[in-house]
């Protein structure tokens, strides 16, 4: 926690904007930044795409009527702590809820951090387990939070197992965006510890910008393809960060050369204090037909919209 405090004042110390009104973005919201993508940031660039996913910035204390601390109704569908169960045949499962970074737009933003919703107990996860057990029809069961990736080699492993012990989970995917801000951390026993003989893994990169697919992400990426781990990924529309035709080409091309799949665009959700990089459905819309005439049907992500109050994603 004391380290969190002070990563939060050092991130906010190290941005041209007023002090006072980042400091009070760090005490409502989880602030975090990897070497990484600090590295990454352009100076210079006061627009700069990395910076603005992950740096506090003051826009963030205007929160709108329409906008929600659970945006897409994750509370409505929580059966036992741990779990989300909105569509029959696949569950949430969220074992913490810290993360290597923590993106200014994120729509878990009031559930995850240092203060947030914290790690499961293992008597929480055991009912998390005894849950999916108990529910024939759940055939995949998709690791987040938080980012799975935080886990240790042995508790990933633990949940990996006990996942592959259930006749009827097929399919175990791994939300994260580690092999990108943190890739050191994809360590041989990690991705060892994501295998399992009786079910399917899948891994699923968040990224919004090229730049963030550096060599060493590439490495990580290597490390986990290279084993036959699928990898696909999601990004969200941002405005400031990928809106433009140049830098959505780019970051789908990125990935595609980098052996991860294009799989969902999605439209911001209506967390609070998010407006400010808030597109709208017609401008989204357009860039993926401006996609779509660009580049190959490798480089094509779904552009998707996920219903409030828990309603489905759909497509936009």
């Amino acid at each position: 926690m004391a380290y969190a405090v002070t990563q939060a004042k050092a991130i906010c110390d190290s941005s041209p904007a007023p002090a006072a009104p980042l400091a009070q973005v760090a005490a409502r919201y989880a602030v975090a930044i990897t070497p990484a993508m600090e590295a990454l940031i352009d100076k210079n660039d006061a627009s700069d795409p990395i910076a603005a996913q992950f740096r506090p910035d003051a826009r963030e204390l205007e929160v709108l009527p329409d906008e929600s601390g659970d945006p897409i109704g994750d509370g409505a569908h929580t059966p036992v702590r741990g779990v989300v169960h909105r569509y029959p045949d696949r569950v949430l499962l969220k074992p913490l809820h810290i993360c290597p970074v923590y993106c200014r737009f994120c729509f878990r933003r009031e559930m995850v951090g240092p203060d947030g919703d914290g790690t499961l107990s293992s008597a929480e996860l055991k009912t998390a387990f005894a849950y999916i057990e108990a529910h024939p029809a759940i055939w995949e069961v998709i690791l987040t939070g938080g980012d799975p990736f935080m886990l240790s080699a042995r508790r990933a492993r633990e949940i990996t197992d006990r996942l592959g012990a259930i006749a009827h989970v097929k399919i175990i995917r791994w939300h994260t965006r580690v092999p990108a801000v943190d890739p050191l951390r994809v360590t041989p026993d990690f991705v060892a510890a994501l295998k399992t003989p009786d079910a399917a893994t899948y891994v699923v990169l968040h990224a919004n910008h090229a730049r963030e697919i550096t060599s060493e992400a590439r490495a990580a990426i290597a490390r986990l393809v290279d084993v036959g781990i699928p990898m696909l990924a999601q990004s969200v529309l941002l405005k400031g960060v990928n809106d433009d035709p140049d830098a959505l080409e780019a970051l789908m091309r990125a990935l595609v050369a980098a052996r991860v799949k294009p799989y969902y665009l999605h439209h911001l959700d209506k967390a609070p204090g998010t407006s400010h990089f808030r597109c709208t459905l017609a401008e989204g819309q357009a860039l993926i037909r401006e996609l779509s005439a660009r580049a190959s049907g490798l480089c094509q992500p779904s552009y998707v919209l996920d219903g409030p109050e828990g309603k489905r994603k759909v497509a936009v």
